[in-house]
């Protein structure tokens, strides 16, 4: 029987309880050289769900694996018809406060690095550089038999040629940019190959069930050794892919805060968990610090 990947955790009852008080997101990131982890929850407020807060698409959603889009041609295609439509909602998605905020942190030498679990872009479209996109990007397309790379809006445009007519009306849309349909409204829906190879094309992410480039981790490592803190921005951490560098962090001494409604799965290793929304304390944390966070997203 093929493993499922773990998607859920339960927290234990002696978890040490989150707090209100966002002073020390505030204390770490005045003397610098904080990394941030971001996870599905800084993009809430722009209107992109999380998988498991209150409401999470876990709920209703199991989201696709990387051995059943590679292994069954029907699987692709309720993937891509399902992507396709809800690329149209997470394409017009927009930076909120929170993505403002640790823009502006980077822009007053306040952080050492950002990595994102998240595939939505909306760090870089507020203005971060150098994200590290942990799980990939949506706005990229790559051939799983040559490599080859194409931007999302290029298939995007492919598929509507290829799907004429097709626009149903999705029950809600998910994290991972994929939208909630039936078998019946998914259809026929038609799937296109790669224009160099005729090879199949996946979302440059990395699925459930799929491993994290090695590279990317070291990498990912190496920001974790040159950083003073660790800032945990909206993740559960409930999968080992974030949660690595939290252990790493803690096991070298550097604080780990957290910034979370819900309780984490690295909440043992933190010295505290604000358990406010992101927006409101990453906001109230830049003006102590006297730092201007934009109103519009940057272009």
């Amino acid at each position: 029987m093929r493993m499922r990947p773990t998607l859920s955790w339960t927290p234990p009852e002696d978890l040490p309880p989150g707090t209100a008080d966002p002073e020390p997101v505030a204390d770490a990131l005045s003397t610098g050289g904080v990394l941030v982890l971001s996870g599905a929850g800084i993009s809430t407020e722009s209107g992109i769900p999380d998988y498991r807060g209150e409401g999470g698409s876990l709920s209703r959603h199991t989201p696709m694996t990387y051995q059943d889009f590679t292994g069954s041609a029907q699987a692709r295609r309720r993937y891509w018809a399902r992507s396709h439509l809800g690329w149209r909602t997470f394409g017009r998605a927009r930076p909120n406060a929170g993505h403002r905020a640790v823009a502006a942190f980077g822009r007053h030498d306040l952080l050492s690095g950002v990595i994102t679990q998240n595939v939505d872009g909306l760090h870089q479209a507020a203005g971060s550089e150098d994200v590290v996109e942990l799980h990939g990007s949506l706005a990229r397309v790559v051939c799983l038999a040559c490599g080859a790379f194409s931007p999302r809006g290029e298939l995007a445009r492919r598929l509507e040629e290829a799907n004429p007519g097709f626009d149903p009306v999705a029950a809600g849309i998910n994290p991972d940019g994929d939208a909630d349909l039936t078998d019946a409204q998914v259809g026929d829906f038609r799937v296109v190959p790669c224009t160099s190879c005729g090879g199949i094309l996946k979302p440059d992410v990395v699925f459930f069930g799929e491993a994290v480039p090695p590279r990317r981790v070291e990498h990912c490592r190496e920001l974790v050794r040159e950083s003073a803190s660790l800032l945990v921005l909206g993740s559960s951490l409930t999968v080992m892919s974030g949660l690595r560098f939290v252990r790493q962090a803690a096991e070298a001494g550097k604080p780990v805060l957290i910034v979370n409604l819900e309780p984490t799965r690295g909440d043992r290793h933190a010295v505290t968990r604000v358990a406010l929304p992101l927006g409101v304390v990453l906001t109230t944390v830049a003006e102590r610090l006297g730092v201007a966070v934009d109103g519009q997203a940057a272009v």
